[in-house]
């Protein structure tokens, strides 16, 4: 790789290798961008010739960050950051290609990095907390479950959304603490929901690279007191496609210990027939985009009855999400789907929110039985 930089570049040019993967070029005299884009694309067409390494042919590409003097910054050191957060940036819009710096990638860096700073106090702090969202049983109208999100109140901004730390939290680790406080809390919370309630509880793609994922669940199990066979594990396709192996055997392991594993989002990704064959999943979650439309003339009714139908050829149940309308419980029930979550029957709540409801709704229950 060092040799091909080399060969690109002009006797007035420098090539460094950072460390890792990474290389930096400095060029001098540049006239125009035209120029840059110039090399840009010289660099990446040597890169991508083939290597002939040991017997085997590789092949190789980049992500290149791009910073110019003055107006990305007029010392080494700031060059060098304007260029690798130009270079994070390529990474984010798919690999492979090549970004110029703007100032707006220093201040969402500077923000990120505000926000990290912040999770991290409030995980030391107890800033975060549990919301509850109900899963119905479309037979009985019956509450059968709940799942538990993570909510985070921040003393100033207010309430963050998950779609906006949640990435965060997994890109620097943090989700691996914040996923057994979860877990540990709401074992303990759901502890004293009826017997016939289950806890379910997202499992992100990092967590379950962790080969003591089982040891730590059953730790948090024994701790609260409450059965394996009522904690139901969220997953969804992403965690299986990077390493499917590895997370097989750690979902073979939590299945021999008692726990119900949910296929997640089931149809937005890309393998999920194959996981239903490899796995037996004891439920498979509707993604709310094949719901929102069930009602309309060429909406998703025929996918969402397909999917029923693979679910109770494998004895799987389904739970349809983003259920809002009283037609959407209808027809769901009538093509055969076991249980609904959303807006139409409660947003998530509190968890004491969450146990008058479930305590009020069993109580109905048994007034009917």
């Amino acid at each position: 790789m060092a040799t091909r930089l080399k060969d690109c570049i002009r006797e007035t040019d420098l090539v460094a290798r950072l460390g890792g993967d990474e290389f930096a070029v400095i060029q001098t005299g540049v006239e125009s961008v035209d120029d840059v884009v110039g090399f840009v694309t010289r660099i990446h067409a040597a890169i991508r010739q083939p290597y002939q390494c040991l017997g085997h042919q590789l092949t190789t590409d980049a992500s290149i960050g791009i910073a110019m003097a003055p107006q990305d910054g007029t010392d080494l050191d700031q060059l060098i950051k304007s260029a690798d957060l130009a270079m994070y940036g390529a990474k984010a819009d798919g690999r492979r290609t090549y970004r110029f710096f703007e100032p707006a990638m220093d201040a969402r860096a500077k923000a990120r990095l505000t926000l990290e700073r912040d999770m991290r106090q409030a995980l030391a702090d107890g800033g975060f907390e549990i919301h509850y969202q109900p899963l119905v049983d479309l037979g009985n109208d019956e509450v059968t479950g709940c799942e538990a999100l993570l909510r985070w109140r921040h003393p100033e901004r207010g309430m963050i959304s998950p779609a906006d730390f949640i990435p965060v939290a997994e890109d620097t680790g943090l989700i691996v603490e914040l996923g057994e406080w979860v877990l540990r809390t709401a074992c303990a919370e759901a502890a004293n929901w009826p017997d016939h309630v289950r806890l379910a509880v997202n499992v992100s793609p990092v967590q379950l690279k962790s080969p003591t994922l089982a040891l730590r669940i059953a730790g948090a199990l024994a701790a609260s007191g409450l059965t394996a066979d009522r904690l139901e594990l969220e997953i969804t396709e992403a965690v299986l496609i990077h390493d499917d192996e590895m997370a097989l055997a750690i979902l073979h392991q939590l299945r021999a210990i008692g726990i119900r594993i949910a296929l997640d989002d089931f149809g937005t990704g890309y393998s999920s027939l194959s996981y239903l064959k490899r796995f037996p999943f004891d439920k498979i979650k509707i993604d709310r985009c094949f719901v929102s439309d069930i009602a309309e003339i060429g909406g998703s009714s025929a996918i969402v009855q397909a999917v029923v139908n693979i679910a109770a050829a494998r004895n799987m149940t389904t739970t349809a999400k983003g259920v809002e309308t009283q037609q959407q419980k209808e027809l769901l029930r009538a093509l055969g789907c076991t249980e609904m979550q959303g807006y139409l029957f409660s947003a998530a709540k509190p968890g004491p929110e969450v146990k008058k409801l479930v305590g009020t709704r069993r109580e109905k229950a048994s007034a009917v039985a």
